[in-house]
């Protein structure tokens, strides 16, 4: 009998030899990504494409139109983004939640992903301090669940991260970005990309912690700046990098107080 071992993929499979290998296996060997990739290749009719795509479009519309409607009229706010696997007793689950604080005493709200981690610490720091606490959920096979610090209407879950993204974007006038993992990254990139390519208005982007992110901006610099020429130098001074919550606080508002704005506008 064929050991587990040998059932699933080798990480140096490709997928079109998983592909030709998975009508081979007993269908309940299969892992949850490798019958995703069997249905991939499995070939449908018009109708039922058609079907399928028209219940997601709806399925979209109908998390704009909650976000939407629950996000209108929260005020000026600062999303802080971070990783969801950060425990209460890092520093920097202390920090997301100083930060927070000082937002809200400064009169911003905060909007998180809504789950563990520094999102946890960032709409506890609002919440204690009277603030506006939002929390942005996705629905994940991990990690993922709703912390108890988010004001009780303005907590929404979706199904699908881009439209959660636009959320964090349409409805903040800032960004703090605290160590996180992939997540954090696409957020960072995706703030980054729509106000380089004028998408957006020009909002502070604040990385928090030198020792962690300091590797990625100067690879920025060096590589995609310095050596390939694939970002212009003015696209350095869309990013801020900081050690303190006193720090990282004072670029929002300093960045307000330029242009005579204050959290009330």
């Amino acid at each position: 009998m064929e050991s587990k071992e040998n059932v699933y993929r080798s990480e140096t499979q490709t997928t079109k030899e998983i592909s030709q290998q998975l009508p081979e296996r007993d269908e309940l060997l299969l892992t949850p990504d490798e019958q995703r990739i069997k249905e991939a290749f499995q070939d449908r009719d018009w109708n039922e494409i058609k079907s399928a795509d028209s219940w997601v479009i709806f399925k979209v519309m109908a998390e704009f139109v909650e976000g939407f409607d629950k996000l209108a009229k929260i005020g000026p706010c600062v999303s802080i983004f971070g990783s969801a696997r950060t425990k209460a007793d890092n520093p920097y689950y202390k920090m997301a939640e100083e930060i927070a604080a000082k937002l809200v005493r400064h009169g911003y709200g905060v909007i998180t992903g809504g789950g563990p981690g520094i999102m946890e610490a960032g709409n506890k720091g609002a919440f204690e301090q009277g603030g506006k606490s939002v929390g942005l959920n996705i629905k994940l096979p991990f990690e993922q669940s709703s912390n108890i610090y988010i004001d009780p209407d303005k907590s929404i879950n979706f199904d699908f991260f881009f439209v959660r993204k636009v959320m964090f974007v349409k409805y903040a006038q800032g960004f703090i970005v605290m160590p996180g993992g992939m997540g954090t990254l696409d957020e960072l990139f995706e703030a980054i990309t729509l106000i380089q390519t004028k998408k957006i208005a020009r909002f502070p982007i604040v990385l928090v912690g030198r020792s962690y992110w300091q590797g990625l901006i100067d690879w920025i610099e060096t590589v995609m700046l310095g050596q390939e020429h694939n970002i212009n130098p003015e696209d350095m001074k869309l990013i801020n990098l900081v050690d303190t919550p006193t720090e990282a606080v004072k670029v929002i508002d300093d960045f307000y107080h330029k242009y005579l704005l204050k959290p009330n506008f």
